[in-house]
């Protein structure tokens, strides 16, 4: 039964810390290291550090609204509170497709790691087959159960997976020291020269997907016990543990591999089983095996904790009344939002079917590209959502404050429009049009509201720098570096690097004060009361 059931506030802040560390840690290190690699050679350290540096900077903004607001699916609520209904629906379907594909991104590293033991899974040329795409199937379904009969099993086996898969990339990285070829560090040959590389490995390599799951301690900070203090501490710890393993990763990388690999540069490394296939090279079959045995439980358990993540996105969507209503009820047996929990699994199993793979979707270095900049466009609100509270809301009680706010908050979205734009034009162009052309939807929601007609030109108005920010942003990848590759293999940019770079960080600079500027004139935050409502009965 659902309905008049809800959350309950159980989180400790180990809980917070390793449920970002267990989304953080999922199938980037699986093969984040190796696209590093390729495509920016011995610099691909630079594109690590920047992609954290980037997250902690974004992190901190929502530190600040989590702690002052803590609420399941903040990123979702957050901007509807500072700039309406229509900067909510767009924000909200941008997280919907971030969220959901993740799931999807994580039971495709299964796969490409399982094509090495079990025959079938692949094609010759590394494509998906029929069976492959029946595993990953069935994998979604499995964190699917998990979900929706017990939250306190998926708690526990959050906890024990998030244990076994941090233990094992810290054998990996001391054991590959150990095999260290110094020659490599100043090996050349990368895909991309220079800090162009760095720039295409932040998105392309998956590297700034690898921290996303810091955003964890924000979703589920509703369910927190001492969520003023926590969820800024916990965001903090995941992103620095993660950047420590994901740099020293990227380090055991580099220098493990065996020159003969390198004979045609870092552009010409090819592993289907990245440690895998190195730890066979260097005579290391039993580390080959664990690193095997992991593949399939640290993308499990970031896939677990994402379909949990994505049901409680829809549920915050739907509560605040532009979503269908049933996913906005909770049953109450469970304490789970189980028609969110439906939804879930039909949208994850949705990105990995086989009509994505025309645009190679089914690839893992490929589809992570669009998972970031589906997630980076639902992040990039939060300075501005940020700097609108401090401006509309300055009495509000923050348990934790961003000091030096005005500089870093516009340097967070600096960086947040960065992500976006590497992304390419090909996935920005395909996450710009879908999102746009969901307003038809936001529209037939709101029509059934006689009150939001009356309230069209405000709405309008908080909204309408978001919409150019979108546009600008496919504009800017159609005639930027990062545009559509032609027939060549080249792509015949308008504006090269570095300047379409540069460009887009000025610009970006405007849309934040415009975005500022535009908030409504009051935020219109959920009393204590109203949310209490919802979020008494989870545990975890």
């Amino acid at each position: 039964m659902a309905g008049n059931g809800g959350f309950k506030k159980r989180l400790s802040l180990v809980d917070l810390t390793l449920l970002g560390i267990g989304s953080i840690i999922g199938s980037g290190w699986l093969f984040g290291a190796l696209h590093g690699a390729v495509d920016a050679g011995n610099l691909a350290w630079l594109a690590w550090l920047f992609g954290a540096v980037a997250v902690i900077l974004i992190g901190l903004v929502y530190a600040e609204l989590a702690a002052a607001m803590p609420r399941a699916g903040g990123f979702v609520r957050y901007p509807q509170y500072t700039h309406g209904s229509l900067v909510g629906w767009i924000v909200g379907f941008a997280s919907m497709l971030a969220y959901s594909s993740v799931a999807g991104v994580e039971t495709d590293a299964f796969r490409q790691y399982a094509a090495g033991w079990i025959p079938g899974l692949e094609t010759g040329h590394g494509d998906v087959t029929l069976l492959g795409i029946v595993v990953q199937i069935l994998l979604l379904v499995v964190f699917f159960l998990i979900n929706y009969w017990s939250v306190q099993v998926f708690g526990k086996i959050n906890t024990i997976v998030t244990f076994f898969k941090f233990i094992v990339p810290i054998i990996i990285i001391i054991m590959l020291f150990t095999h260290m070829h110094a020659a490599n560090f100043s090996q050349g040959g990368a895909k991309y020269p220079g800090l162009q590389g760095v720039m295409v490995a932040v998105t392309g390599a998956g590297i700034v997907f690898s921290y996303l799951g810091f955003r964890q301690s924000v979703d589920f900070g509703a369910e927190a016990k001492r969520p003023q203090r926590d969820i800024p501490l916990a965001i903090i710890l995941s992103v620095s543990i993660g950047a420590v393993l994901y740099l020293l990763l990227q380090f055991a990388f580099i220098a493990a591999v065996p020159s003969k690999f390198l004979a045609h540069g870092w552009a010409g490394l090819s592993f289907d089983q990245p440690y895998a296939n190195i730890a066979s090279a260097l005579g290391m079959v039993w580390l080959s095996s664990l690193v095997f045995a992991d593949a399939t439980i640290s993308p499990s358990g970031t896939g677990n904790i994402y379909m949990a993540g994505t049901a409680r996105v829809l549920f915050a969507w739907a509560k605040k009344g532009i979503f269908y209503s049933v996913f906005g009820k909770v049953d109450q047996r469970t304490g789970i939002p189980r028609g969110a929990m439906w939804l879930s699994l039909f949208l994850s199993i949705a990105w990995i079917l086989p009509n994505w793979q025309a645009l190679k979707f089914s690839q893992w270095g490929v589809l992570i590209g669009a998972v970031t900049s589906a997630t980076v466009l639902t992040y990039m609100i939060g300075p501005i959502s940020q700097a609108s509270m401090r401006k509309t809301n300055p009495d509000m009680p923050r348990p934790f404050m961003l000091k030096g706010w005005k500089f870093w908050s516009p340097v967070a979205f600096i960086f947040a429009t960065w992500i976006i734009y590497w992304s390419g034009f090909t996935i920005d162009a395909l996450l710009v049009s879908m999102t746009m052309g969901s307003l038809i939807l936001y529209f037939a929601f709101m029509d059934r509201d006689k009150e939001w007609h009356k309230k069209l030109k405000t709405e309008w108005k908080a909204a309408v720098w978001l919409i150019v920010y979108y546009i600008f942003i496919f504009g800017m990848t159609r005639i930027g570096s990062f545009g559509p590759v032609g027939k060549d293999g080249k792509v015949h940019a308008l504006i090269g690097s570095p300047w379409d770079t540069l460009i887009v960080a000025g610009a970006a600079l405007l849309f934040y004060y415009w975005g500022v500027a535009s908030a409504l004139p009051q935020a219109q935050i959920d009393t204590d009361d109203e949310e209490d409502e919802v979020m008494r009965t989870m545990e975890v």
